[in-house]
């Protein structure tokens, strides 16, 4: 079962007091972006919210699972866990949840950042 736009579009208003979000389809589902970094993630109409470390807790407290898909045969769990029921009625909690899981991404991207700015170095060393 694909998500719907209806879905989508509902999600623009759960999220307005966090502030724009942009959906862009991808593997059947939707990515949430905001300021054109991912946070969440809509898979049959189920959304799922970016999960590191530091946020963890929030989702394990209330029992929401990891996003988990197969590939060739084999378990794959994403970064992104499923979102509380109430944040879709509570606008106010919903921004608490995006903040928390748009502060994930920026984690993520600050890592990634990182790590290649590392690799390049290990490369330029390696030349010298």
């Amino acid at each position: 079962m694909a998500s719907s736009k209806e879905f989508i579009e509902f999600l623009h208003e759960v999220f307005e007091s966090f502030g724009s979000i942009q959906a862009k389809r991808m593997f059947g589902g939707y990515g949430i972006y905001h300021d054109g970094l991912m946070f969440g993630l809509v898979i049959d109409n189920q959304l799922y919210l970016k999960g590191d470390a530091e946020n963890l807790a929030f989702f394990e407290a209330q029992g929401l699972g990891p996003f988990i898909y197969n590939m060739k045969g084999k378990a794959v769990q994403l970064s992104y866990h499923q979102a509380p029921e109430a944040m879709l009625d509570e606008r106010e909690l919903a921004a608490q949840w995006a903040r928390r899981s748009w502060d994930a991404a920026l984690r993520a991207q600050a890592a990634k950042a990182q790590q290649a700015e590392r690799a390049k170095a290990r490369q330029r060393s390696r030349r010298a």
